[in-house]
């Protein structure tokens, strides 16, 4: 059976986790995520113009005028 002090303990070793996976090598502070983006879409062009296309077909989808 857990304890109180038990979920404590996990919550506080699953932050420290996830905040070292942020940080980067040299201790500057992550981009943002236009720039993530940006980058990403320079590597990977087509699967950035099928999520494009798919997004842009779902919103014109859904917002058509009549």
């Amino acid at each position: 059976m857990s304890t109180a002090t038990d979920y404590k303990q996990s919550a506080a070793e699953q932050r420290s986790a996830v905040s070292s996976a942020l940080e980067t090598p040299d201790g500057a502070t992550p981009p943002d995520l236009t720039t993530y983006l940006v980058s990403y879409a320079k590597a990977h062009p087509d699967v950035a113009a099928l999520w494009c296309f798919g997004v842009g077909f779902v919103l014109g989808w859904k917002l058509k005028p009549w």
